[in-house]
């Protein structure tokens, strides 16, 4: 297990890929170990040393985060023999099994939710929205094309929900500032917005920081951030996961019979459940139960290719 930036413990993207791989530890005894580089230029380094390693002798290396994909597009064609999987990038590999994320299309359900939530008197834990001011905003973490895909989705499904609603959106520049993201959606509130979703990663929990400390609030992501960070369970409605757990677990397990999509493209969307929206543990009263029905609605229209949901900006040629 090769992890983005960051590392484990970010109660968010790289905790839910080691879930994934503890899952098929006691699923089917699969054996792991983990590691964390802490720049770019380790990624490819990393993932020589595994690919090379015969004791122990690797039969997959999980790369996760779309960080690894310069580095293993070097590294795969060296070692034809191993076998890799790549979460979030596409690596064309004979050796290689690529996931990739509709993500647009859960955070069209997050703009949905949210769309829906700032026009409506919502008081519940301890934040609430001010229905006059319809205002929702979205704080990236880097300015590029994968994050982009979180941002126009959310656009789109807030317009679906009231083409009226502003959205802020801002960029952090990394996934890592907290107190940057604190600082981003802290002028967010004060602008209007009742709530802010985020794609910064682990800065994101300056956020819902910002959230608690102005008495709105937020919409996490990759993982239920109610769950995994449960000091803000009060201010995080609902979180877009993007099930990375799946991703790695499938691959795990397909190795061990054999049967690992090399060279093959794995697209995970809302109809395979690989993205969606999940409801705050401590929030989801607060759902009205229309709102509840609009989403659903929402999501098998998404599903069933009835809404085409944009995936880049429209500046750069997209929908």
């Amino acid at each position: 297990m090769v992890y983005a930036l960051g590392g484990l413990d970010d109660r968010s993207f790289n905790d839910a890929a080691n879930r994934g791989i503890q899952r098929a530890r006691l699923d089917d005894g699969v054996e792991y170990t983990n590691h964390e580089p802490e720049s770019v230029p380790e990624f490819a380094e990393v993932q020589a040393e595994l690919a090379a390693s015969t004791n122990p002798d690797y039969d997959l290396v999980c790369c996760v985060g779309f960080l690894q994909a310069e580095g293993l597009s070097a590294t795969a064609p060296e070692y034809p023999d191993q076998q890799f999987m790549i979460v979030d990038s596409v690596v064309d590999a004979d050796n290689v099994a690529s996931y990739v994320f509709r993500e647009h299309e859960g955070s069209f359900q997050a703009g949905h939710l949210a769309g829906l939530l700032t026009s409506s008197d919502v008081n519940l834990g301890a934040g609430a929205t001010n229905p006059e001011e319809t205002t929702v905003g979205f704080v990236g973490g880097v300015d590029m094309p994968l994050i982009h895909k979180f941002e126009v989705g959310f656009e789109a499904g807030v317009a679906h929900a009231d083409e009226d609603v502003e959205v802020l959106t801002e960029y952090l520049g990394n996934f890592g500032d907290v107190q940057g993201a604190r600082d981003i959606a802290a002028g967010m509130y004060d602008d209007g917005a009742d709530i802010v979703y985020h794609a910064a990663g682990g800065a994101g929990v300056g956020v819902f920081q910002a959230a608690q400390a102005s008495g709105r609030y937020a919409i996490g992501v990759d993982s239920d951030q109610s769950r995994s960070n449960p000091r803000y369970a009060d201010v995080v409605l609902a979180s877009m996961v993007k099930r990375v757990n799946v991703a790695v677990y499938d691959a795990a397990t397909a190795t061990v019979t054999d049967d690992l999509p090399a060279g093959e493209v794995v697209s995970l969307g809302l109809e395979s459940d690989g993205v969606g929206v999940v409801y705050g543990t401590s929030l989801e009263p607060a759902i009205p139960d229309d709102v509840r029905g609009a989403l659903s609605a929402s999501r098998e229209r998404i599903a069933s290719g009835d809404i085409d949901v944009p995936s880049e900006r429209s500046d750069t040629g997209g929908a």
